[in-house]
């Protein structure tokens, strides 16, 4: 196969040769194709429904033998469907309650008006789809009696479990993620030449932005597109940042002034930050000015979106709308450049200390002006990374640098102190005399058996209150951001973008309650991909079916068996509920359970590990020279963790309990000495900042 890069190369330079190039897809696709086209985004919508429906299923990774009337021996002997030999009578009974406990779950009305409303979100934007194709590529009636004809789903997302194994020397690869988690459809379209495969996703991505979003379901539907039409998906990630770029360049000669003084009237009467106010303030960061007419801007974009065969005209067409309009544009990118707007700044502040967005990329390059630093990281996905706690203010950004390039990536902040206050003292638990003494004895047992039994040793917990006390804080601010974040997405903060959220700890913590937010708000569409590592949250089937609602793609849940520390701080939680970081979800074919028991150990492991079990999992875009940075720390960090875990142990007696109390004590000291020191410092910094 040919480098898909040079097809976008070349095909700019063919639209800049050829002005009079007209092309489209009804010249070179015939009849038969496009009924082809439509047919095959039928079929895959129909695949992307089946999956929401799936996440309602009672039935749901049951046995497909499951003989629901099955209750006695006599029942197995005289039922002719089963061999009475092999029959598993125990088994069917254990199903059956599972079974009948899950239709109990559905049935409540809250829960079945949760499917209600997902499927209602989902078939508007689908019929919003099938008519934009239909009016481009045949007419809206075929395309609605393709939608009627759609080829029954023979596979839909069911992404199964994994275990990884820190010795195995391959990783998943992003194709094979591709091809598991969004089958192939069959479709003749698959044998034509490869550029006019390109020029079909290509064409398909622009009609989704005609629609004036570029939301997660439509996202994933050029994935479906792109398995099917067998593409390396890195065409689609470069054609995302092509576009990107091509929409925020001709939006610079776009004449907003007129568009914007209309927005902000219609606006004054709404919340500040709704999706209006977030559009024109989009308008201005990406450096709008005056001075071109929208359909002369129309011709320019046209010309900038064009290329891969396809003509400016066409391009420029299957746009629509978003071809001339900087409130548009602005509104499709969010309401700010790497920073929040004032008004947000304030909102947020009242509810989570800290809160903001930081740009990943941008924080390492110096840009002479803030408009030049947004442009060049501009993209139509977003990623947002989340730390669960820190030894330094550097980790908020630092584990996410392992985010490529094809999604603008950000690093959340939030409550700083507390999260400062965690990791410190975490970091003294385990490097502690009692820990290391307990550690010892508990690995004997599974950590499951020690939270239930509440036997934990008398050393480990008279340093407990070293820990308890930050985790309970770090935790209710965790919850109290998860809302936040859940408002911010709602309101456009991010744009009409899709958006990838990833968090470790209770960085994930606020990601589960983030879902939660919007699930209950009916905010579907917004949540592209989740990835929870090592997370403090409930492992139960009903909370993870209500996530799954609001996930349009993965839903991963990273846990591991051996993680002592998480076992430990959430020993006074729900554990009845079960704990995601150290236990498999059950019972849902859209969770991706991966067990990362045989390369974690211990909870500040994940910290060092994000961008390894992403290259683990098949995840889209990793920068694997930061990867290598990261498994660099983390072999630093356990040589300094083993030295002071040593040096305390020398310390202390051999039982650990004796001086437990005062070994305390002096952790208490020490992790308030670290945290006010750091928090002194970005004082100072931020003082310094402000001068």
């Amino acid at each position: 196969m040919s480098n898909p890069t040079s097809w976008f190369s070349s095909g700019e330079k063919e639209n800049k040769d050829s002005d009079g190039d007209n092309q489209d897809l009804t010249t070179i696709l015939d009849s038969h194709q496009r009924g082809e086209l439509t047919l095959l985004i039928a079929s895959a919508t129909e695949s992307m429904r089946k999956s929401i429906e799936d996440n309602f299923d009672p039935t749901a990774m049951l046995s497909p033998d499951l003989i629901a009337e099955l209750t006695s021996e006599d029942d197995k002997i005289m039922n002719p469907n089963i061999d009475p030999a092999t029959v598993d009578v125990e088994q069917y009974d254990r199903e059956r309650k599972v079974k009948e406990q899950r239709e109990k779950e559905l049935s409540a009305p809250k829960m079945k008006e949760l499917k209600a409303a997902a499927l209602k979100n989902f078939d508007e934007w689908r019929e919003g789809i099938i008519q934009r194709v239909g009016e481009v590529v045949n007419s809206k009636e075929t395309a609605e009696h393709q939608k009627a004809q759609a080829k029954e789903v023979q596979s839909v997302h069911d992404p199964g479990d994994k275990k990884i194994d820190p010795k195995a020397k391959g990783d998943e690869s992003v194709l094979n993620a591709l091809h598991d988690l969004y089958p192939p459809i069959s479709t003749s379209l698959a044998s034509l030449e490869e550029e006019k495969r390109i020029l079909i996703l290509h064409s398909m991505l622009l009609l989704m932005l005609s629609l004036e979003h570029y939301i997660a379901p439509s996202r994933i539907l050029l994935l479906y597109l792109t398995s099917s039409l067998k593409l390396p998906i890195e065409v689609l990630t470069e054609d995302e940042e092509k576009v990107a770029r091509g929409l925020l360049e001709a939006a610079k000669h776009m004449s907003g002034e007129e568009e914007t003084q209309k927005k902000v009237e219609e606006n004054k009467q709404s919340r500040k930050w709704k999706v209006g106010l977030a559009s024109v303030a989009g308008a201005a960061i990406i450096g709008v000015t005056g001075g071109l007419a929208a359909p002369l801007v129309a011709a320019g974009v046209g010309s900038v979106m064009g290329g891969l065969g396809l003509g400016a005209t066409a391009a420029a067409g299957y746009l629509g709308t978003v071809a001339g309009s900087t409130v548009i544009v602005g509104g499709l990118f969010g309401a700010y450049g790497g920073r929040m707007t004032g008004q947000m700044m304030d909102a947020y502040a009242r509810e989570v200390e800290d809160f903001a967005f930081l740009p990943v990329r941008g924080s390492r390059r110096v840009f002479e002006k803030e408009k030049e630093a947004a442009e060049e990281n501009r993209r139509l996905r977003v990623t947002i990374g989340i730390s669960g706690w820190l030894t330094e203010k550097e980790e908020i950004i630092t584990p996410w640098r392992v985010i490529g390039k094809g999604a603008e990536a950000f690093a959340l902040r939030w409550e700083l102190e507390a999260l400062m206050n965690l990791g410190n003292s975490m970091q003294a638990m385990v490097s502690s005399a009692a820990w290391g003494y307990a550690k010892s004895e508990i690995i004997k047992r599974t950590i499951f058996a020690e939270m239930m039994s509440a036997l934990w040793p008398i050393g480990l917990l008279k340093v407990s209150r070293v820990v308890d006390n930050p985790f309970s804080v770090a935790k209710a601010r965790a919850e109290k951001a998860g809302e936040v974040l859940a408002d911010a997405l709602i309101n456009k903060a991010q744009g009409e973008r899709p958006v990838t959220l990833i968090g470790y700890s209770l960085g994930a913590r606020v990601i589960y309650t983030c879902l939660m937010s919007l699930a209950k708000r009916r905010a579907f569409g917004l949540v592209e991909s989740v990835v929870l590592i090592g997370a403090p949250t409930p492992s139960s089937t009903s909370d993870w079916r209500v996530m799954r609602s609001v996930v349009a793609g993965r839903l991963i849940n990273v846990y591991s068996e051996n993680d002592y520390v998480l076992g430990f701080l959430y020993r006074t939680s729900s554990i009845q509920l079960g704990v995601a970081g150290l236990q498999k979800v059950e019972g849902l074919r859209g969770v991706e359970n991966v067990d990362v028991s045989d390369t974690v150990s211990g909870h500040l492991r994940y910290r060092y590990l994000v961008g390894s079990i992403l290259k683990k999992i098949g995840f889209e875009d990793i920068e694997l020279e930061e990867v290598e940075k990261e498994e660099q720390a983390l072999r630093v960090m356990e040589e300094e963790e083993k030295k002071s875990s040593l040096l305390r142990q020398k310390e202390g007696k051999k039982d650990g309990d004796e001086n437990a109390d005062q070994e305390a004590d002096k952790l208490e000291k020490e992790v308030q000495q670290k945290t006010q020191k750091s928090m002194m410092q970005r004082a100072a910094e931020q003082l310094h900042i402000s001068r």
